[in-house]
This record gives C-alpha cells, structure tokens and sequence, in this order.
C-alpha cells in the first residue's frame, strides 16, 4: 500500500485496502499520507532561487521549511523527506539531524548545536571557541560534502542562517512553527491536519482492521476530533490497541466528556486531551512515572534514568517504557541499550501535570535519585578501562550488575548515546 492510494480513497477504502496489503506481523508503517506536501517539496528543491534569476551561481544550501505546530508531524514530515532523497543516493555523506529547541521550549545554545555537528562529522572543536569560530568550522566542514541537514523545530532565523553551508550541493530542511524571516528564498510548506483517509488508515493500522470497517464514520469523527493530527491520533490509537473490547465510538466519546483545555492555543488542545485520556487511565505508578519523564535532559531517558526518577527496579522501569512506546508516548531507537525520547509536543504537557499532581519535595528528591544514579554510572564507565586489579576495577566489582559494563567498548557506546543528555 502506498501512500498515494490515501489520496484517492475514502477513509473507510484506505483502511480496508491497507488491512488487505499488509502481510501478517508486518512491522506498521510510520509515515501516512502528506503526499501532497513531500511533492511540493521535492519540486521546491530544484526551484530557481535568487542567485539563479540573477545570472549568479548559488551561493549558499538551499532551505526547506516544513511549519507547523507541535504535534502536527512536520518532524516525521522531514525525516521522510530525508529518507526519500538519500535512498536513491542524491545525499551520499548522510543526514545530520540537530534539535534547535530543547524539550521545556528553550533555544538550544548555537555553540552547543555546532559542537554536536562537528562531533558528528569527525572533526575536533577547540576548547573555549566561540559560536563564531564554531559556526564557521561548520561550514568549512560542510564545504566539501553532500550532506542532508535537518534543523529540527528551530525558534528563528538567527538560529538557522550560521548553521547553512557555503555549498549549493547540501540541502538543508527545517521544521519550525513559523517562518523564518530573514533567510532569502525559503517558502514554508506549511501543515495543517492530516487528510481524513490518512487519518483513518493511521488508526487502522494501530488498532487493526476489524474496529474501523465496523463503523468508518466514526473514524472519520475520531479523526476530526482529533484535528487530524498525527500525535493525538498515535496517543488514541495506542490507548484503542490496549483496549480490545472498546469501540472507536466509545473513545470519541470519552475525548468528548474531556475539558477542552481553553488555556492552551488551539491547536495545542487536541494532543493535551489524547494525553489526559492515555494518562488517565494508566495505573498511579505508570502515571507518576510518566510525569516524572519530564525531569528527563533532553527529553531523553534510558531504564536506569526512569528506575531512578519513579524509585523502581530497573527491570520495571524497562517494562513500563516499553509500554509506553506502544501507547504512542515515547519514542524509541530500538538499540540493545535503549534510549527513549519524550515527543517535543507532550513534554510541556507532561511538565504541567507535574507541577499540578506531585509535590514539589518528591520532584527534588527525583532529581536527586537521577543525579546520583548518572553519578554512579559515569563511574563504572570510567573505572572499566581501569587496569584489572586496580582500586577503580575493585570498586566496580561491587556495583551491582546493572550499573556495570561488560568492557570499554560498551562503556563508549553508552557515553556516545547518551552525550545529549549529560550534556544537557
């Protein structure tokens, strides 16, 4: 099934044609529809810019924006885009993502930004250079490659213009909620909801076929209480899934009878009532558990990072990340060591029922937990390229298993993941 076939059905068509392609235990897709969007965007890149009008060559990357509000998936937008033009190898030295706003909705500092790329391209950055060298290394960097950039939910153009390469052979795209004033020639594709047959076969292929062709126009309904969105859309579809005897018209009810959220901009309200219905229902300790991941740097979280913050066995902690990825609220990478990411639109969602539920000395005595279990781990990764038989490896002998590492290699492995987040 291709996502052009959304374009051309009805909804309740869609989800039964996706059903019936599917093979039995197929991987979901994670991408639906846009297919309008991911052409223009395509055409916009080969699009005369300025310099070309002018007679001149092109100076600079050309800039794709994909605007929209959080929430709306103009991050998965972009990372299909990216996926779509280096498959056929137009992009051979790879794609180099970069969040420019951390997950409470702070600016990422530019130095840490450039310092993150450079990293990523091999090349040393000189303790206590500025963002102005730093910047400047970055373009150098990028001067001789072609590479895909994608500047993930940037806050202005200030952020995006000392980040873009002197060199028309790389491409950069980003996603922010506005446009970027002050970048010549950009033309923001901007987003709105998904269509209704995209909408529907993203719950279709969450909460499998049966529930939607038994009443499609309740679907379509969910969808459109939903906005079209694609974050809430995931959260209900995840809460459906774990549900086998609910009926898609009983969760649009349910998302009915929840409080509108007036304080919140619109657009903002579809996902924070799909987050009170998924977090509703959890169990209290699933659902403190969850607040607390929005003490998480960076939005990221690993076993020991969750076990530390909810003061539970690691092995719990595991199970119930796990849960939440197949509720649609976190993120994950799938590594042997995993680490999951808390989506940019629920995190300020997640941060206002913690103020709101949990004392505020049981959030301080959180943080504290996680101090000192990335204490403790930081540890153990240095003392395991200690020499045997030194006082770092007798030391390390008497951590308990989970906070050791078997040599150094995973050690580095597990300094390298999570350098976002102890950096941040």
């Amino acid at each position: 099934m291709t996502d052009q076939a959304v374009d051309t059905s009805s909804p309740a068509e869609a989800a039964r044609t996706a059903a019936a392609d599917e093979p039995s235990g197929a991987t979901p897709p994670r991408f639906f529809g846009r297919e309008r969007e991911l052409k223009a965007l395509q055409a916009d890149i080969g699009r005369a810019g300025l310099d070309t009008l002018a007679g001149r060559k092109a100076a600079r990357a050309r800039v794709l924006l994909i605007a929209g509000r959080p929430g709306s998936g103009r991050t998965a937008l972009a990372a299909e885009l990216a996926r779509r033009l280096t498959e056929p190898g137009d992009y051979p030295d790879g794609v180099f993502r970069v969040p420019l706003t951390e997950p409470g909705g702070e600016r990422v500092p530019g130095e840490r930004t450039a310092r993150e790329l450079l990293d990523r391209l091999g090349t040393v950055a000189p303790p206590g250079a500025d963002e102005d060298e730093l910047s400047e290394m970055v373009r150098e960097a990028f001067a001789t490659r072609r590479a895909l950039i994608l500047l993930d939910d940037a806050v202005d153009a200030e952020q995006v213009d000392p980040l873009l390469p002197d060199n028309p052979d790389c491409l950069v795209v980003a996603t922010s909620t506005g446009p970027l004033t002050g970048i010549p020639g950009v033309r923001p594709c901007t987003l709105g909801g998904l269509e209704a047959g995209a909408a529907v076969q993203l719950l279709a292929r969450t909460v499998g076929q049966v529930r939607i062709t038994v009443d499609p126009r309740a679907a379509e309904t969910l969808s459109e209480e939903c906005g079209g969105q694609p974050a809430a859309l995931t959260l209900v579809a995840g809460w459906l899934a774990a549900r086998p005897g609910a009926s898609v018209a009983d969760v649009t009810k349910r998302l009915r009878e929840l409080p509108d959220h007036g304080e919140l901009p619109l657009g903002a309200r579809p996902s924070a009532r799909a987050l009170h219905l998924v977090h509703s229902s959890l169990p209290p300790s699933s659902a403190r558990t969850l607040r607390l991941l929005a003490l998480a740097p960076a939005g990221l979280a690993d076993a020991h990072t969750a076990s530390a913050l909810a003061g539970c066995s690691v092995s719990v902690a595991r199970t119930t990340l796990e849960e939440f990825v197949r509720l649609g609220l976190l993120r994950t990478n799938g590594a042997a060591r995993p680490q999951y990411e808390v989506p940019g639109c629920l995190a300020p969602l997640l941060r206002s029922l913690l103020d709101e539920l949990d004392r505020p000395a049981e959030v301080q005595l959180a943080r504290a937990r996680m101090l000192e279990r990335t204490v403790r781990q930081l540890q153990s990764c240095r003392a395991v390229t200690d020499p045997e038989g030194s006082p770092g490896r007798r030391k390390l002998a008497g951590l308990p298993s989970s906070l050791r590492f078997p040599g150094p290699e995973a050690a580095a492995e597990w300094l390298r993941t999570r350098q976002p987040a102890l950096l941040a």
